[in-house]
């Protein structure tokens, strides 16, 4: 950490204060610094509620404790696993990433944020989440929760703030050996203040509101997958079964099968084998 204005000094002091009474010890990828563990919470933690992960983290990891068990299962029981969380493709990137891991690295997760981002679906901020929480590697981090930390403290009378003037208060401010902790406090205290004094990161220029669920390709590509759980099916089938328009329900089914996230043999679709 370099030297510090005054007004940097009591912002990192308010922080720790924070955290030290209301850390958010129940989160239970908190008690690891596995970098497995931490990439399952980190990959189901993007857009989706800390709520919502919380039981599908503990059930995914009481199955697939570790790289090699994920690796040696089936894409199928994995999609399986991970209805619920939405956005699919990040468990086939999980999935994908075990197998790298194992085949490629001999069951060793890399270390640093380079080779990190070699794995299926890792990209910089992913990257930079594992070496920060499973090594403790001084990294710049940011994502809504951070932001809405600095844009409070900060930049409470600017809009369309980009993200590198906040990253150089987060360098500014990042301790020395404690980038675990530190992120964990800014993260819990970003919560906070987002339930007590509203989103602010509608002021950073990244800001971009989500898409209506309801009626949506995401919604049509969950049922779908949902569908084939337990069915071998025709297109026809699904259409019937689902209440989405045909043509939109044949362009999702095309989609899927292109990502892999579903295989067609013949005129029936499935999860892949």
């Amino acid at each position: 950490m370099s030297q510090l204005t005054k007004k940097q000094e009591r912002f990192v002091e308010t922080v720790w204060n924070f955290y030290a009474a209301n850390k958010r010890e129940h989160l239970p990828w908190r008690q690891t610094q596995d970098p497995y563990k931490v990439l399952v919470s980190e990959l189901m933690l993007q857009q989706t509620q800390v709520d919502r992960v919380i039981p599908k983290y503990n059930a995914f990891i009481k199955r697939w404790p570790t790289a090699r068990h994920l690796a040696s299962a089936s894409l199928a029981d994995v999609l399986k696993a991970w209805q619920g969380l939405g956005y699919n493709r990040r468990a086939k990137f999980l999935h994908q990433a075990a197998k790298a891991v194992v085949n490629d690295h001999n069951g060793v997760f890399p270390q640093t944020t380079q080779k990190l981002q070699t794995l299926p679906g890792v990209g910089p901020y992913t990257a930079s989440a594992v070496a920060v929480f499973a090594y403790d590697h001084s990294e710049l981090l940011i994502e809504t929760n951070v932001r809405q930390v600095f844009l409070h403290h900060f930049f409470k009378q600017k809009t369309d703030v980009a993200d590198k003037e906040i990253l150089q208060l987060i360098e500014r401010t990042l301790p020395v050996g404690s980038s675990r902790e530190w992120y964990a406090a800014l993260m819990d205290y970003g919560s906070y203040l987002k339930k007590t004094h509203g989103n602010v990161t509608q002021r950073s220029a990244q800001y971009a509101k989500q898409s209506r669920f309801q009626g949506s390709d995401r919604q049509i590509r969950g049922a779908i997958l949902r569908f084939l759980s337990d069915a071998t099916i025709t297109e026809s089938e699904i259409s019937k079964h689902l209440d989405f328009e045909e043509f939109r329900v044949k362009e999702q089914l095309g989609k899927l099968c292109r990502e892999g996230l579903i295989a067609r043999i013949r005129n029936t679709y499935s999860l892949p084998r």
